[in-house]
C-alpha cells in the first residue's frame, strides 16, 4: 500500500462545500495507478468560512480518503515541527506538498522559508528515512500582482527551493520539484485571486500526477473526470 500524505495550506485543505485537487488527484490515481494506494493524514475536515475553522466535513463528494496535513493559514513554519511524527504515525511514502505563500506573507523572508524547507525534509528522513517529497513553488496569485514586494520574495523563495530540493536530493530518499501548472491564471482558475476553483484544483492536481508520472512512474498522464 503506497500512502500519500498532502501537506499544504489553504488551497490544499479547501473550503466547505469543495471537491479540492486532493479529490482530484486520488480520482486519477484509483484509474491510472496500477496498486494499491491511499491518501493519509491526521486531519481530515475542510475550513468552514461561517467558523472560520476546520470543522467541515461537507465535502462535495465526501467518498474518498480524507486524510491530510493541511491548514488554512498554516506554512513550512507551522509544518516543520509537526511532519517527524505525522510521518512516522501516518507511515506516509510519498508527500505531496505546497506551501511557502502563507510563510512569505506573515512569518518568514525568501532565506528563513528556504532554511525550514531544509528542516522540514530533515525532519521527515529521521521519521521514515526512504520517504520521498514532491514540492510544488509557490504559485502566484493576486497578492503578487498587487504588492511588487511580495512578487519579489515569491520569485526569489521559488528559485531558493528549486536549489535546496537539488542540494538535498538523495537517491534512497528522492526529492522533485513539481513543475507549477503552466496555464495556471489566479484571474480564472481560482474563485479569489488565491484559492482554486474547480479549473485550478484540476491543475494543481495534474501539475502532481504529471511530475509524479515522468519523473518516478507513478500513475499516467492526467485527464481531468
Amino acid at each position: 500500500m503506497l500512502r500519500f500524505m498532502p501537506v499544504g495550506d489553504s488551497m490544499t485543505i479547501g473550503s466547505a462545500g469543495e471537491h479540492t485537487w486532493r479529490y482530484r488527484l486520488w480520482q486519477h490515481l484509483c484509474t491510472a495507478y496500477g496498486g494499491p494506494f491511499t491518501l493519509v493524514g491526521p486531519r481530515e475536515t475542510l475550513h468552514d468560512p461561517a467558523t472560520d475553522a476546520p470543522t467541515s466535513h461537507a465535502y462535495a463528494d465526501p467518498g474518498f480518503p480524507r486524510g491530510h496535513l493541511a491548514g488554512w493559514g498554516e506554512g513550512w513554519h507551522h509544518m516543520t515541527p509537526l511532519i517527524g511524527e505525522t510521518a512516522r504515525s501516518c507511515r506516509a511514502d510519498v508527500l505531496l506538498v505546497s506551501l511557502g505563500l502563507i510563510d512569505l506573507g506573515f512569518y518568514t523572508d525568501a532565506e528563513q522559508t528556504a532554511d525550514n524547507v531544509r528542516a522540514f525534509v530533515a525532519e521527515a528522513r529521521a521519521a521514515r528515512p526512504g520517504i520521498r517529497m514532491a514540492v510544488m513553488p509557490v504559485i502566484r496569485n493576486i497578492r503578487a500582482e498587487a504588492d511588487t514586494a511580495f512578487a519579489d520574495q515569491v520569485a526569489h523563495f521559488n528559485e531558493l527551493l528549486a536549489k535546496t530540493l537539488t542540494d538535498l536530493d538523495a537517491p534512497d530518499s528522492p526529492l522533485l520539484l513539481v513543475p507549477p501548472p503552466a496555464s495556471y491564471d489566479f484571474h480564472t482558475d481560482t474563485y479569489d485571486g488565491t484559492h482554486p476553483n474547480e479549473t485550478g484544483e484540476h491543475k494543481i492536481a495534474g501539475a502532481f500526477a504529471e511530475a509524479l508520472w515522468r519523473e518516478w512512474g507513478l500513475g499516467g498522464r492526467y485527464e481531468a473526470t
